[in-house]
């Protein structure tokens, strides 16, 4: 396998060129909506970033940007407007006038370029302990997946700005710079909300990673760092009184109205069963439609089920090396995008770069992380494109609405994954025993 021949460092170099090539040629297209939208917070968050938000009220404003013909709200927390703001004021230092054109485009997503190139950095630091040719396998796993060039340099989303800070904090975890961890989980929370989904895995790294008398004092150390960055990164909301309004900005991503946003997930599923018409394109259905229909709130059930999936992951992880806690946040993920309602179509990201980690140390968990990488990027794809340079592909060519078949594939994916990543993590949890029973056995026969 060309990947694992990695071990030569110019073939290593090459594949890393390859991949930057490929994601340079993506930097000049449109992408996807968003980025229209990430335009318009570049350019307030480098004037009035405080101020994004709304400021005061009761119930408290939102506040409405405006910029030329663009207007919009925000709904990602702040530390998101704080790098969005930065490369404003790089762009603006370039281009007084800011100009809503291509070149704008390509700093929005070099930022993102950015943040994968340190997913990179911190996977070769995570792995380098099993060996050099494990990490620089991880490395092209990650730099080398075409679902992670399309999601990132090509449409747009700033999923690998929470790809690299959720690596460094296992990263700060593993190396038992604790402050440091919780500055990273703070700072990923404050990008993305989805940190949430593998908050047990950080905790077993903790677990593993800390001596059992320094536990406690490595757990404070950790939430010292996110309270005290936490405090910093909102202190500017705080000082004018706009926090409020920050929270209620930020909380409405809890609050969309659809049963699926456009994922390969049981609830597409729903959606194309609830709508009838089923041989034309399935469209999204709103949450508060499904409950005026009679049905059961949809919501309790895809927590249930995302929730339970999650949790059996994170219990077979327990007793596991870095690589299976890695693997149990990937499986965990796909549970999530699978199970859990309001998912879009980029939310199975995080699992790629814990996917890519846990497949270079584990060879058993390769397959698996080819066939959900598949599915994410033809996810991406069918309901994106490459952005809005290019055309959507066609749907309807299998009569029912190939996002739909794909969605039950999705869903067969999951099970084998799942399957696999038990058996996976039995074995792990059984090797040390199998090491000390040889170890007896040698101290036996040495006479001891």
């Amino acid at each position: 396998m060309l990947v694992e021949r990695a071990a030569s460092p110019r073939l290593f170099r090459a594949l890393l060129l390859a991949g930057l090539i490929l994601r340079a040629a993506g930097l000049p297209l449109r992408g996807t909506d968003d980025m229209n939208v990430w335009k318009l917070w570049t350019h307030e968050a480098s004037t009035s970033l405080s101020t994004m938000y709304g400021v005061g009220g009761d119930p408290p404003e939102r506040a409405v940007l405006v910029w030329g013909r663009r207007s919009g709200t925000v709904e990602y927390p702040p530390f998101a407007l704080y790098a969005l703001g930065a490369v404003g004021h790089v762009y603006r230092a370039v281009d007084p006038y800011y100009t809503d054109g291509v070149w704008l485009t390509v700093a929005v997503k070099l930022a993102i370029l950015l943040g994968d190139a340190g997913v990179c950095v911190a996977l070769w630091a995570l792995m380098r302990r099993s060996s050099e040719t494990v990490a620089r396998t991880a490395v092209l796993f990650y730099w080398l997946n075409p679902a992670a060039i399309l999601d990132g340099a090509v449409l747009g989303y700033l999923d690998p700005w929470l790809g690299a800070l959720t690596l460094a904090s296992l990263v700060a975890l593993d190396r038992g710079r604790y402050v440091w961890a919780g500055v990273a989980l703070a700072l990923t929370a404050l990008t993305k909300l989805q940190i949430a989904l593998i908050l047990p895995a950080v905790a077993l790294v903790l677990f593993h990673s800390a001596p059992r008398d320094r536990l406690l004092g490595a757990s404070a150390k950790a939430a010292l760092g996110a309270l005290v960055t936490t405090a910093v990164v909102l202190a500017p909301f705080i000082r004018i009184g706009a926090l409020p309004n920050l929270l209620q900005g930020a909380g409405r991503a809890f609050h969309h109205d659809m049963l699926s946003a456009e994922a390969l997930n049981v609830w597409w599923i729903v959606t194309w069963i609830l709508r009838s018409a089923w041989t034309t394109p399935v469209r999204i259905l709103g949450i508060s439609r499904m409950i005026d229909l009679g049905y059961p709130n949809p919501r309790l059930i895809g927590t249930a089920l995302g929730g339970g999936a999650m949790l059996w992951a994170f219990w077979r992880a327990r007793h596991g090396p870095l690589p299976i806690v890695l693997a149990a946040g990937a499986c965990a993920i796909h549970a999530y995008t699978l199970f859990s309602v309001q998912v879009h179509e980029n939310h199975f990201y995080l699992a790629l770069p814990l996917m890519a980690a846990a497949g270079a140390a584990l060879p058993a968990m390769r397959a698996p992380y080819a066939l959900a990488s598949a599915l994410c990027l033809l996810n991406l794809l069918l309901f994106q494109g490459l952005g809005h340079d290019f055309g959507l592909p066609p749907r309807m060519i299998t009569i029912v609405d190939v996002t739909v078949l794909l969605s039950f594939v999705n869903l067969g994916a999951f099970v084998w994954h799942a399957r696999r990543f038990a058996r996976v993590a039995s074995d792990e949890a059984a090797r040390p025993a199998a090491v000390d029973r040889d170890r007896h056995a040698a101290h036996v026969r040495r006479g001891g």
